[in-house]
């Protein structure tokens, strides 16, 4: 992997942000569509599948909520109508790769380097590796409020389309301002479990079932089971704040709903499971989005680097 080698940062890290960004695209044009669908089932308030209707009228009722408008369309429209905010969603998936593929280690190794006495004697030699990372991906996670307004902007696109109509970004940006922040802290308080489970499930198999002290040593095999295991933990962990957030973010602009009022309702109207809806979608996807995602990236970057030192782009110095 000549692009974490011991050279120069800066072209290892060209290749790096080339290669997630890269893995972001190719993941968003694939998965995307899932995405939505989960979205709008967490959106839904109504209920799909009722006790004692003809079971035509269930998937009816789950195609209105799927599809919405597109419902009685053909297969090809009904699969475009799932691409709603593909520019808010390109934003946000490329930055979010490379902002968390590549900012974890960073983390990581800031926390192994300052702080590793501390963890190895609160949790012992392997735990405390396990931890660490798992640390490092809860800090990043919760950094990412920073991404948020195109995070909005994509549910939004998703879910309640008619609230950005005939505007474009930079007029949404100056129009709402921080209202493109409204759920951040729900967001945060998502993303620091979530991104822990995430990175720290990933360690656990990696350390406790495959016994690596070397993770980036893993075979595709390894990181495959890591992923998943990761992945799952996180989504199901984060899952009811997952369902909170999408709620505050698809509400229109002039008519907000805060997170409290929002759980109230939720466990009065549709009770405790309403917490988890979308969930085996999102988890039946997590995984293989994850691994995809992963091994693009692993794969695209010694290419990128290849191609930025044939054409004189970067130049290795003192390469390992």
């Amino acid at each position: 992997m000549g692009a974490h080698g011991t050279g120069s940062n800066r072209e290892s890290g060209l290749a790096r942000f080339s290669g997630s960004g890269a893995s972001g695209l190719f993941e968003l044009l694939g998965f995307h569509p899932i995405d939505t669908i989960a979205k709008r089932l967490m959106s839904n308030t109504g209920k799909i599948f009722i006790p004692g209707a003809p079971l035509s009228q269930s998937f009816h009722n789950l195609s209105a909520v799927v599809f919405r408008d597109a419902q009685n369309a053909g297969i090809v429209r009904k699969y475009m109508s799932l691409f709603p905010g593909l520019g808010f969603a390109a934003g946000y998936k490329i930055l979010q790769r490379i902002y968390k593929f590549g900012g974890q280690p960073f983390v990581k190794d800031y926390l192994n380097t300052h702080h590793r006495d501390t963890f190895t004697r609160a949790f012992g030699e392997k735990n405390g590796k396990t931890m660490m990372h798992a640390t490092a991906g809860s800090l990043v996670g919760i950094g990412e409020v920073a991404l948020l307004p195109l995070d909005v902007l994509k549910i939004k696109m998703q879910t309640n389309p008619e609230s950005l109509r005939n505007r474009g970004f930079f007029k949404i940006m100056w129009d709402e301002g921080f209202g493109l922040y409204r759920g951040g802290m729900w967001t945060a308080a998502r993303n620091a479990p979530g991104s822990f489970a995430l990175f720290g499930g990933a360690a656990i198999v990696k350390e406790h079932i495959f016994y690596l002290e070397d993770y980036s040593k893993a075979t595709f095999f390894q990181n495959f089971c890591a992923s998943i295991g990761g992945a799952v933990a996180s989504i199901t962990v984060a899952a009811p704040l997952d369902v909170v957030k999408t709620r505050i973010q698809n509400k229109p602009f002039d008519a907000p709903e805060s997170g409290v009022s929002i759980v109230k309702n939720m466990v009065k109207n549709e009770g405790f499971g309403s917490f988890f809806k979308g969930l085996t979608p999102k988890i039946l996807v997590v995984g293989p989005k994850l691994i995809f995602s992963f091994t693009v990236a692993q794969q695209l970057i010694p290419l990128f680097h290849k191609f930025f030192e044939a054409n004189g782009i970067t130049h290795t110095i003192n390469q390992a």
